[in-house]
Order: structure tokens, then sequence, then C-alpha cells
């Protein structure tokens, strides 16, 4: 497959391109800055532009199979992330390709909780990290209110950190996945694995789903 990867030097985005390219896909790994094409994977084709730039979009997903974006705005500029994701969705518009986007998990509930969702949970969600998770609230909801991109989004467990790869993970929809004692965990590279198996056998159009341990 040919796959652009947009944050392609971020935590997650890194993550991703490695996963992609193990697998042997042909990866495009997109930072807006030049200065970072060193922090880029040697064997990927390090190229600069904006997720948020609308012919930027269209012209590095031109010919590709599926895009991934793992971008996330610097703190205090979360509104950045809405913004982000309609120029993604109107350049894939022009080249109709998938898009495959690394969510936040603040809109699923949580299980037993009456209907709670896991923004509102300060158990899961600390004060210091609500804005970025009413960004990824309004970022799903701009996908979800598209329906000329064939899109998904990815919600990953409440704790996403690096970590190792094991390719074990459970998928779920709208409700948090959480262990036998109440803990909702991914590593890093185990959500790339489940994104790069989305990438390769599509099973989500136009929704949401989720993925921890």
């Amino acid at each position: 497959m040919r796959i652009t990867v947009f944050g392609a030097a971020g935590n997650v985005g890194s993550r991703v391109v490695a996963e992609a390219l193990s697998r042997g896909h042909e990866v495009t790994a997109v930072v807006r800055d030049p200065a970072r094409f060193g922090e880029l994977h040697a064997a990927a084709d390090a190229r600069a532009g904006d997720a948020g730039n609308v012919e930027d979009v269209a012209e590095l997903s031109a010919g590709q199979d599926v895009v991934i974006t793992a971008t996330r705005p610097a703190a205090g500029s979360e509104n950045e992330l809405v913004a982000t994701t309609k120029a993604l969705l109107a350049g894939l518009a022009l080249t109709g390709v998938r898009l495959l986007v690394v969510g936040g998990a603040a809109t699923l509930t949580v299980p037993g909780a009456g209907g709670t969702t896991v923004i509102d949970d300060p158990n899961f969600v600390p004060a210091a990290a609500r804005d970025i998770a009413l960004a990824c609230a309004d970022q799903l909801e701009t996908c979800r209110a598209e329906a000329g991109v064939d899109w998904a989004y990815l919600s990953p467990a409440a704790l996403l950190e690096p970590g190792e790869r094991t390719g074990k993970y459970r998928l779920g929809t709208d409700e948090l996945l959480v262990d036998a004692e109440g803990n909702s965990t991914i590593s890093m590279e185990d959500l790339a694995a489940a994104l790069l198996d989305e990438a390769e056998r599509p099973n989500h159009h136009r929704t949401r789903f989720t993925a921890a341990y």
C-alpha cells in the first residue's frame, strides 16, 4: 500500500510510520518543518506539508491508498485540531483517498457509569487534559459531519503511552474498553498496529472505533 502519514515525527505518528514500513508499505512521512526530516525513519519518503492546508493535503494524498493523521496541536492551541481536520477532509474530498484519524477517548462512555463519558470522569481526564479532550470531541463531530470522505476515527484507550508492541488488543465501538481492574490502556506501538490492521483490512467506514488491552 501507499500510505501518507501526517504528524509523522510525533509520538504516535513515528510509530505508525515504523509499523507501516515493517509491513512493506510505501510511506510518505509528512512534517510541517523540514528541519525535522532527521527525526523521520530513513526508509520513509520525507515530505514537508501542513495537514491544515487543503492544497498540501490534496497534493500529498494524490495516488495514495490511505492517509493517516496523527497530528496534535501544541498546548494552548487545541482549537487548531478542528481546523486541521476540516482541511484534511476537504483535501481528501478532492482525491477520494481514505482517512484514518488518531483521535481521542473523550467521548467514549465509561462502563457502568450510566452514560458518563470519559471527558467527564476525572479518573480518566484530569483538569490539565480537558482542553485537548474537548478538542478531540469536536474533531470527532467534524468527521461525523463529513459525508464525502471514507474516514474512520480511532479512539485509543484512556492511557496511551510508549511501550511494547505485542500485536494483541481488543476493539470496541463507543464504550471505553477496560480490564478487570477498571484500567484502560494501550501502548502507542499496539495502537499503530491496530491502525495498520484497519488500513489493510478496512472494517470501519465513517464511524469511530476504539482499541485497548
